[in-house]
This record gives structure tokens, sequence and C-alpha cells, in this order.
């Protein structure tokens, strides 16, 4: 135990000042970056909004339950499957938080190929959403304004002030972001402790997690068990250096956090089992052949 509390505290110094930066810019972004603008370019059609809401997904400080409601509000005014589909995973698969974390615990290459491979993942997933024969629902929806009970078409002047939005920040950053994935981030944290500190467990991963058993691991438990992409950065660092294949930790980086159940629920309810099934298909596919291909760059 004594071990564990080690490793654990080694983690926690290790992660802590990441956190807190990447927390601050998620903030930032959370203020600054308008929600009607976000919703206006997903909405639209061609290739153009699927690499947009890939790329804006990215950097969204949302995890993949917070990603739902705003792919189904899409799905309420007609927008295309393919922008939808591309959210659903650039969102939940990366953050800010989560870069700066996966470059505090397993360097600068590992950190670049993920945000790229999320981007492809994304756009690719995209393009083959829009390609499937798919009438979405169009629901007429008024949308009220959130200081009134009228609509949205007059004029308000709701400017914060400069301590206003510094305050805002702030309080996302530090308060409602630890509210959201805080419990998350601290059980991967304690899993990637468990991992790198019993000794059985650590020869039971180099023996069947070496090779290709590692990446079915890291499918199977990417779909069942959810982990936000912050969380897992630990997780992942734990089982490579237990002697897990880095190209099935990339694997599991890029799947766990997309996969929850509420995600196949919702997929599953509002688009049916056909949108479902090629939404999973298409990210156990992307996730084995990106975890592949960082297999390969890390022998370069």
């Amino acid at each position: 135990m004594t071990y564990f509390f080690q490793i654990f505290l080694h983690y926690l110094a290790e992660i802590i000042p990441a956190l807190a930066a990447g927390f601050f810019i998620s903030g930032f972004v959370h203020e600054l970056v308008p929600e009607d603008k976000v919703l206006k370019y997903l909405g639209a059609e061609g290739i153009k909004p699927i690499f947009y809401s890939t790329l804006v997904g990215t950097f969204l400080p949302v995890c993949c339950w917070g990603s739902l409601p705003v792919a189904v509000s899409f799905y309420k005014k007609g927008a295309r499957l393919g922008p939808i589909l591309a959210f659903l995973i650039a969102t939940p698969a990366t953050s800010i938080s989560a870069l700066f974390v996966a470059y505090s615990l397993l360097g600068l290459k590992f950190t670049v190929y993920i945000f790229f491979a999320v981007i492809i993942m994304g756009v690719v997933t995209g393009l083959i959403g829009n390609k499937i024969k798919y009438t979405p629902k169009k629901i007429e929806e008024k949308i009220n304004c959130p200081h009134c009970e009228t609509g949205v078409e007059h004029t308000h002047h709701h400017a914060k002030t400069p301590m206003e939005k510094i305050k805002s920040i702030l309080k996302y950053a530090y308060i409602d972001l630890p509210k959201e994935i805080g419990l998350e981030i601290f059980m991967g944290i304690i899993l990637a402790s468990v991992v790198a500190a019993f000794v059985p467990i650590g020869r039971l991963i180099r023996l069947y997690l070496s090779g290709w058993l590692g990446y079915a691991f890291s499918i199977i438990f990417g779909i069942l068990m959810y982990i936000c992409s912050t969380a897992t950065v630990p997780l992942v660092d734990s089982l490579i250096r237990q002697g897990m294949n880095p190209g099935a930790g990339m694997t599991l980086l890029l799947i766990g956090p997309v996969t929850s159940y509420g995600t196949i629920l919702v997929l599953r309810k509002e688009y049916g089992i056909k949108v479902l099934s090629i939404f999973l298909a298409s990210l156990i596919v992307l996730s084995l052949l990106l975890g592949l291909g960082f297999e390969i760059v890390q022998r370069l």
C-alpha cells in the first residue's frame, strides 16, 4: 500500500499542473466561443462542416455526456448526420486538459499523434455518416431567450463586464468542470496507480497485452467502460509502463472516451440501430488502424 500511495502522489504531482492549465484554457474557450456559431456551422452541408465540427470538438471542454444534448438538438432541427457523428467522436475523444496531461505523461509525439488521429476519426466517420441513407426528423422549435419568456428575435443587451467574464471563466474552469469530470479523473488516477503498484497485474499485462491481445483488450474495455479523455491518459500511461503495446494504448485513448452507455442508448433511440451499428463499426476500425499506425510511428 505504501508503494501504491507513492505512485498515486507521483501521478498527482505530474497531472495537477497540466490539469490546472487545461481547465483554465477550457474555461476561456467556454466563455468566449459563442455556442450559436458552433451550432450554425454544424448544421451546414458538405465536408466543411464535418471538418469544422471535428476541429472544434477537439478543443471544446465537453465529455460525451455533454455532447449528446447538442447532437440531439441538431437532429431535431434536421441537421445532416455526418457533422453530428463527427462531433460525437471528436468532442469527447480529447480536450485541452487531456492534451496537456498527455504531453506531461506521454510526451510530445503521443500528444501530437492523438490530436490528428481524433481529427481523422471525426472526418472519416462524418463522411461515412453523410453517405448513410437517412432522413432526419425536423421539428420546429421556438427558442426562448434565457432571460425572459419571449423569443430571441428581439434585441437584448446582456454584455458581461470584463470582471464578470473573468469570474465566469474561473467558475467554469475550477468549479463547474471539476464537478463534471473531477470524480472520473480521480478514479482514473487510482486505476493507474493500482495497475502500476501491484506486481501480478503488471505481469499479466506483460504476458498478454504486449501483442495483438492488447488491441482486443482496448476495444472491449474501451466500449464497455466509459472513461473521460483526461482520466484515460494516466491509465494508459500506467498500462504502457507495465508492458502494454503503445499502439494498443493509443487505441484505448481513442475509443474509451467516445463510447458510453448514454451515447449508445441515445443513438439507438434517436437514429436507429443502423446508424448506431455503423457508428460503432467505424469507431472500432479507425481506432484499431490508428493504433497500429502509432505502433509504426513509434518504431521510426
